[in-house]
């Protein structure tokens, strides 16, 4: 069924779903110990009801389908595993490396480009922050 969908809509899909894990990953503060599956799934259909216009677009057969529901479900488990296991690029370990210099903290782990992303928003606020 997925298949089936305009190749705009299917973008804007795998977007969606990058977002929502973004945010909750974020909203953990990446710590894998506080990771809930049903929690994200929770805030995956909020944002599938109040915030993705693509599903707006679908015709409610689709969307009342479970087996629409089963293959968008793989698409998040393979959009997910995707990010977790793309690696951080070189720019991204040298800008951690640079922060973590200038804030005189401890070097931490990160996994994969999402969570560096994460990171470096978060020292770069840091930062902001000390020089204020």
């Amino acid at each position: 069924m997925l298949k089936q969908l305009p190749h705009r809509m299917k973008m804007n899909m795998t977007l969606s779903i990058k977002k929502v894990f973004e945010r909750y990953m974020a909203s953990i503060g990446w710590d894998e110990t506080k990771y809930n599956a049903a929690t994200l799934m929770e805030q995956w259909r909020h944002y599938l009801y109040n915030e993705a216009a693509w599903f707006n677009e679908l015709d409610d057969t689709m969307k009342a389908n479970p087996h629409f529901h089963e293959q968008l479900a793989e698409r998040i488990n393979e959009i997910i595993d995707q990010l977790v296991n793309e690696p951080p690029t070189d720019e991204q370990i040298a800008e951690i490396n640079r922060l973590v210099e200038r804030l005189s903290i401890d070097d931490f782990p990160y996994g994969c480009k999402l969570e560096a992303k994460y990171h470096i928003e978060r020292l770069q606020q840091e930062l902001k922050k000390k020089k204020s």
